[in-house]
């Protein structure tokens, strides 16, 4: 019986259930921020490019660590980043919780970003390595898929219970239990993993990769933010340039972080592409969902959260149909048909007005996840069946990254973008009565509209919420319009890159998998 054949038994699935763990809390931190800036924001007083960093912080060093982690994983082990991860997660967490300032946030985040990066690769990795059949794989990986979407919604909905009675630190001590729970489960279910020729470990590339992200995304912030200028371009230059110094260096490193020859297949690149595309939208547009609940509709915590129970719920079911249907009729035609299911739910959202009724910005929500559910599913089982069985540390962590770093460039982007339009939208209709350090801070965020207004005049106040409202309105359809433009141009990629007879003979074909098994014995 071949290694692929192999069928995995009680040990393997209740081991999946450990990796659940991991990479539900990694996409829970991304997310739980959502419904408690308005809380720490309250008590931290935050400026506005503060928010941005809090926000941020996590997404950025997780998206720009993960290669690294994970090619650490396949020289050290695995299990044993993954572990030691857990440890670092937890201590970061309760920094988190017992912050003071938003400085200090901001170096908890950065810290949970890192220890984040040890945790997600090793889970995607060791699924590779545990499940050598390919429909139970296929099954455990719509499981895992699961629960990093999930956890992205389940985020909020934990943290709007916690913040209906603890404080807004609440939400990063949870991790801690669940951090102790997969250091006493972990050892016992998981098998370690190591690459028993790792080679030498590429320093220089691992730095230039992180600077490069870096880089890239503060020169982006910074455009968004200050406007087009010699600063923020240069530093959009700076870390393309990085990022250009570090492909070459991957070409003709002897063990390098990448192996770039995987790129040369559409199996593997588009979906990569894919990847960071629905993320990019999903997660961006989640940070004007929980804001509109609470501020413009004026919910509680507990009240949004328990709202927001319908895109949890149908979250599996897209995946569950895609995982059953690609077999049958296509990955690349389940993939075309989530985005376009979620185009279709981002359309609903692009119509969002400021006196809109819960249903309307549930429903749309409630679409975008059927669609974005399935695309997740099938995408990370094509791009680590594209890989051969001894490259998939290095897909999985590409995956993870690409998924990763399309979310914290959507915050980045879209909330900069909305943040853009929101300002101009304020200044252009605000009330004539506010002074010019009232229209400064109602101008920052929607909160600070929210809280200025509470210190107004009634006819003043209202007038400045309605303002207030009715631009953030028009930022959160501008952010929808561009979800739904991307998503309907990765449908027509798809379409156009992933037809699958040319497909199957770009595989065959190509040498990046002329060393893997014969499908025979698959």
């Amino acid at each position: 019986m071949t290694e692929e054949n192999t069928r995995a038994g009680i040990r393997e699935w209740a081991g999946l259930a450990v990796l659940v763990l991991p990479c539900l809390l990694a996409s829970m931190d991304m997310s739980v921020m959502f419904i408690t800036l308005p809380s720490l924001t309250a008590d931290l007083g935050p400026s506005g490019s503060e928010q941005l960093w809090i926000m941020d912080a996590y997404g950025f060093l997780l998206a720009g660590l993960l290669i690294t982690m994970g090619t650490l994983g396949d020289r050290f082990g695995r299990r044993r980043v993954l572990l030691s991860g857990a440890v670092a997660f937890g201590a970061a967490s309760v920094l988190a919780a017992f912050s003071t300032s938003a400085g200090m946030l901001i170096a908890a985040r950065v810290l949970l970003g890192v220890a984040g990066a040890t945790l997600a690769p090793s889970t995607l990795s060791l699924i590779r390595s545990m499940f050598h059949d390919a429909k139970q794989r296929a099954t455990a990986v719509g499981i895992w898929t699961a629960g990093f979407a999930g956890g992205a919604v389940l985020g909020p909905i934990i943290g709007g219970l916690l913040l209906e009675h603890f404080w807004w630190g609440s939400v990063f001590l949870i991790n801690v239990p669940v951090m102790i729970l997969l250091l006493i489960l972990g050892p016992l279910l998981l098998t370690e993993y190591r690459d028993p020729r790792p080679g030498r470990f590429d320093l220089l590339g691992a730095v230039l990769s992180l600077v490069a992200v870096l880089g890239v995304i503060y020169g982006i912030k910074a455009l968004a933010e200050h406007g087009l200028g010699w600063g923020p371009v240069a530093y959009c230059a700076a870390g393309l340039a990085v990022g250009a110094v570090f492909l070459r260096r991957q070409r003709t490193a002897a063990n390098p972080l990448i192996d770039l020859r995987l790129f040369r297949t559409r199996w593997f690149s588009v979906p990569l592409l894919i990847d960071a595309l629905e993320a990019f939208g999903l997660v961006g547009f989640s940070l004007f969902n929980w804001q509109f609940m609470q501020l413009v509709l004026g919910m509680g915590p507990l009240e949004s959260a328990l709202w927001s129970m319908p895109t949890f719920l149908v979250m599996p079911v897209g995946i569950a149909l895609a995982t059953w249907s690609a077999p049958r009729v296509g990955a690349p035609r389940v993939i075309a048909a989530g985005l376009l299911v979620a185009t279709a739910g981002y359309v609903l959202l692009a119509l969002l007005q400021a006196d809109s009724g819960i249903l309307h910005l549930v429903g749309g929500m409630t679409v975008v996840s059927i669609g974005i559910g399935a695309v997740s599913a099938v995408v990370t089982e094509v791009i680590l069946s594209a890989a051969p069985p001894e490259r998939a540390g290095a897909a999985s962590a590409l995956a993870e990254t690409s998924a990763e770093f399309g979310g914290a460039l959507g915050i980045a982007l879209l909330g900069s973008l909305g943040a853009a339009v929101y300002r101009a939208e304020l200044a252009a209709d605000a009330p004539d009565a506010l002074t010019s350090g009232e229209l400064e801070a109602a101008g920052n965020t929607l909160g600070g509209a929210v809280e200025t207004a509470s210190a107004l005049p009634g006819g003043t106040a209202e007038a400045l919420r309605d303002a207030a409202f009715e631009a953030f309105a028009r930022e959160a359809r501008i952010a929808a319009m561009v979800s739904a433009v991307l998503m309907a141009g990765a449908a027509v990629l798809v379409a156009t890159l992933l037809r699958a007879p040319r497909l199957r003979a770009s595989r065959a074909d190509d040498p990046v998998f002329s060393d893997a098994p014969p499908r025979s014995e698959r």
